[in-house]
C-alpha cells in the first residue's frame, strides 16, 4: 500500500502530549529532535535523560526522586530504576478527587453504575483502613477473585496504597485454575463478588470460594463485593464479610500516602499455564506506575477528558494496564460480561451512549464484528472515538480494512503488542504518525526493540525474525515469586540472548519503522526449515467468508515437519473439497508452497486461553499424544478432545 489508512492533522501533531514533551525534552538536554524517529532513538540511547524527563512532564507525585535514575544499566536482568526514589503507586493514580465520573460501570444488560473521584477516593480510604485492620502491610498479599467492577479497583487501590502486592483472575476460573495462582501467592485477603453475569444469565461465585478456600490456608479473611445481589449471602464462608459490613466502621478520611522503594512488589500476574504451573511474575510499583504511564499520556494522547475502554477481564493484563488510566485523570469505562450480549453491538452501545474517545479490544472480537458485518459506522455514533486500539494476538490487514470501512474512518487504530510479561507494551500506536495497514505504528519510547534473525543478528527490513529488547526498561519484572535464585526468570527471557531480552515473538520492522507480529516463535511453522508465523496463515484462511476461525499446527512427521490446519466453519456451512482446495491455493500463492497444510480438517471448537487467545501448543501437544499439564489454564478445555487421535493424522 502507497498510502497510510490515517493520518493525524497538522493541529492534532501540534497540540499532542507527545509533541510538547519531544519539544520540552530538545529544550531541556539542548537536542535536535525534529520528529518522533528522532525521539524514540533518543530515548533508547540517552535511557537516562528519557525516564527522567518523562517522569517529571508527568508530575510523578514522590517524597523524591533521587538523584540516581539508572544503576547497573548494563545487566539484564539487574539494572534497577530510580533506586532512591520513593513513591505511592496508588497515589498516583488517585489523581482527582471531584464529582466527575471516575468510573463507568456496566454488567451486560443487568447492572448500570457511576462512581465519581470522589467517590473513589472514600472508598479507597475506608478499604485501606479495613485492610490495615486485618494486620495487611507491606508485602502481603491480597487476592482479588472478581469481575471487572469499580469495587474491584477500588480494592486493588488499598491494597498497594498500603505497600501490599495485588493479585487477581476472573471469576470463571476453576479450582485448579486458582489453586495453581493463589497457592503460589498466597493471599491474605481475598476480594470476591457474589457471583457475575455471562450471556445474560446470573452464575454464582460463593460456592466454587468456599470450594478453593479449603486448600488456601493463608486467606484469613473474605470480602464479598454485591453484584448479583443487594446483600449478599455471606454465611456459607468462614471469616467472611460483605463489604458493607468490611468497611463499616471506617470513616472517608485523607489519605496518608506512605512512600515505599520505587521498586517494591505492586502485582503478581500469571502466565497462561497451559504448559504447567502459570510462572508468578513480579512487577515493581515504579516501573509499572512509569511505562503505563507513559503509554496512555504520550501513546494514547489521554488526559482528564478522555473516557478510556478496554475490554478485559481481571485475569487479563488489559486490566492492569486500563486501570493506569486513572493517572491521566481520564475517565474509565468498564464491562462485564458477554461482548456478544444481548448482540454483537453492545459493546458499540456503550461507547456511543457514553461517548467514548479510546475504545481498546481484542483482535478476534474486531474479525468476529466483521464476520458478523456489523457496520456501526452505519448504525452508530462514534464521533467521540479518535482512537481504537486491539491486541491478544496480530490484527491482520484485512481487519483494518474492517475498521475504517465499517466502524470509523477518522481513528488512529492502534494495533498494540506486548505482554503480562512487562504488563505493558513494546510496540504501539502513535498519535504523531500515520497508520499503515497491518502495521503497528512504532515501538514505544524507551523501549529499544530489534528484530533479531536465526544467527542473533540485528535483521534487515521486512525481514522476519525473534522481538528483542537490547536496553533495560523500567517495567521488566522484579522477578518471579517463589523464585529465590531467579534461574526461572533468567531462562525466560535471557537465556537465548546474554543480556538481552527476548520476548518470544515472531516480527518484522517495516520501512515506515512499524512492526508486524506474526504469532509466537515458539508456535512458527517450520518445513523444510523455512519459518513462517501463523498468523499469516490465518490471514489467508479466515479470509474465506464461510470459515468462523482457525488454528494451524506443525505436525512431525516422516523426519520433518508437515502443516495441519484445523477450520471452524460458520453455522450451516461445511468444509467441502472444493473450500480445502481454495484455501490451499490461497495459501500457496500469498504464502509459500512449503506451508500449504498436508491435511485440513473440520472442528467445531478450537481451545482458548482465558483471556481469549487461541493456544497452538496445547493442540500440538495432543496430535502428538503428549498430556496436557494444565487443562485449568483453558477456558474451554473440552474442545481438546476433538484432536486426539485423528485417523486423517496417522497417514
Amino acid at each position: 500500500m502507497t498510502e497510510p489508512l490515517w493520518t493525524p492533522t497538522p493541529k492534532a501533531i501540534a497540540d499532542s502530549n507527545m509533541t510538547k514533551f519531544r519539544e520540552a525534552c530538545a529544550a531541556r538536554w539542548s537536542v535536535d529532535l525534529p520528529d518522533y524517529d528522532a525521539l524514540w532513538q533518543w530515548s533508547v540511547t540517552e535511557v537516562e535523560k528519557f525516564w527522567d524527563s518523562f517522569w517529571d512532564f508527568a508530575g510523578v507525585k514522590a517524597e523524591t526522586k533521587g538523584s540516581r535514575i539508572l544503576v547497573d544499566g548494563d545487566k539484564m536482568p539487574g539494572a534497577k530504576f530510580f533506586p532512591d526514589a520513593k513513591i505511592n503507586f496508588a497515589e498516583n493514580l488517585l489523581s482527582r478527587r471531584d464529582d466527575s465520573d471516575a468510573l463507568v460501570f456496566r454488567a451486560e444488560d443487568k447492572v448500570q453504575r457511576r462512581m465519581s473521584w470522589r467517590e473513589l477516593y472514600d472508598l479507597v480510604s475506608k478499604l485501606r483502613q479495613a485492610l490495615a485492620a486485618q494486620g495487611v502491610s507491606q508485602g502481603d498479599r491480597v487476592a482479588g477473585f472478581v469481575p471487572n467492577m469499580p469495587e474491584t479497583i477500588a480494592a486493588m487501590l488499598a491494597t498497594t496504597s498500603l505497600g501490599a502486592i495485588w493479585t487477581s483472575c476472573s471469576p470463571d476460573f476453576g479450582l485448579q485454575g486458582v489453586l495453581d495462582r493463589f497457592g503460589q501467592s498466597e493471599p491474605k485477603v481475598l476480594f470476591t463478588a457474589d457471583g457475575y453475569f455471562y450471556n445474560g444469565k446470573g452464575h454464582e461465585s460463593l460456592p466454587r470460594v468456599r470450594e478453593f478456600l479449603t486448600y488456601l490456608p493463608s486467606v484469613k479473611k473474605v470480602v464479598v463485593l454485591p453484584l448479583l445481589h443487594d446483600t449478599p449471602d455471606c454465611e456459607m464462608i468462614l471469616d467472611a464479610q460483605s463489604l458493607a459490613d468490611f468497611i463499616a466502621d471506617f470513616p472517608a478520611e485523607e489519605i496518608n500516602f506512605p512512600r515505599f522503594d520505587f521498586n517494591i512488589p505492586l502485582y503478581i500476574m500469571y502466565s497462561s499455564g497451559t504448559t504447567g504451573k502459570p510462572k508468578c511474575i513480579t512487577h515493581g510499583a515504579g516501573g509499572t506506575l512509569l511505562n503505563q504511564w507513559k503509554e496512555h499520556l504520550l501513546h494514547c494522547d489521554a488526559g482528564p477528558k478522555d473516557r478510556t475502554f478496554y475490554f478485559t477481564t481481571c485475569g487479563w493484563m488489559m486490566w492492569n494496564w486500563l486501570v493506569a488510566g486513572l493517572a491521566c485523570g481520564s475517565t474509565l469505562e468498564l464491562y462485564d460480561g458477554s461482548p456478544f450480549y444481548p448482540s454483537g453491538n453492545v459493546l458499540f452501545d456503550f461507547a456511543a451512549e457514553e461517548k467514548w474517545t479510546i475504545f481498546g479490544t481484542s483482535a478476534k472480537w474486531i474479525d468476529a464484528c466483521a464476520k458478523a458485518d456489523l457496520k456501526p459506522r452505519e448504525t452508530h455514533d462514534l464521533s467521540s472515538m479518535r482512537v481504537m486500539c486491539s491486541t491478544g494476538s496480530p490484527l491482520v490487514p484485512e481487519s483494518f480494512d474492517y475498521v475504517y470501512r465499517d466502524v470509523k474512518a477518522d481513528v488512529q487504530l492502534s494495533s498494540i503488542s506486548g505482554g503480562t510479561d512487562i504488563v505493558s507494551c513494546f510496540m504501539l500506536g502513535n498519535p504523531v504518525k500515520p497508520v499503515w495497514r497491518g502495521e503497528i505504528q512504532s515501538p514505544g519510547l524507551g523501549m529499544a526493540v530489534q528484530v533479531y534473525d536465526d544467527e542473533g543478528k540485528p535483521a534487515a527490513t521486512g525481514e522476519q525474525g525473534e522481538l528483542v529488547c537490547v536496553k533495560p526498561f523500567p517495567c521488566m519484572p522484579v522477578g518471579f515469586w517463589g523464585d529465590e535464585t531467579g534461574e526461572r526468570y533468567h531462562a525466560a527471557y535471557f537465556e537465548k540472548y546474554p543480556n538481552i531480552w527476548t520476548h518470544g515473538d515472531f516480527i518484522a520492522q517495516s520501512d515506515h519503522h512499524g512492526f508486524t507480529v506474526y504469532g509466537r516463535s515458539d508456535a512458527t511453522l517450520n518445513p523444510g526449515g523455512v519459518r513462517i508465523g501463523t498468523a499469516e496463515i490465518y490471514r489467508q484462511v479466515e479470509s474465506f467468508p464461510d470459515v468462523l476461525e482457525s488454528i494451524v499446527i506443525g505436525q512431525n512427521w516422516d523426519n520433518d515437519t508437515r502443516v495441519v490446519l484445523f477450520v471452524r466453519m460458520k453455522d450451516g456451512q461445511k468444509l467441502t473439497d472444493d473450500l480445502i482446495t481454495a484455501i490451499k491455493k490461497r495459501i500457496r500463492t500469498n504464502c509459500t508452497p512449503r506451508h500449504v497444510p498436508a491435511k485440513v480438517i473440520a472442528v467445531t471448537d478450537i481451545p482458548r486461553t482465558r483471556s481469549g487467545k487461541i493456544t497452538e501448543l496445547a493442540v500440538r501437544d495432543v496430535v502428538h499424544g503428549r498430556a496436557i499439564k494444565n487443562q485449568e489454564a483453558l477456558a474451554n478445555p473440552e474442545a481438546l478432545e476433538q484432536y486426539k487421535d485423528l485417523p486423517e493424522l496417522q497417514d
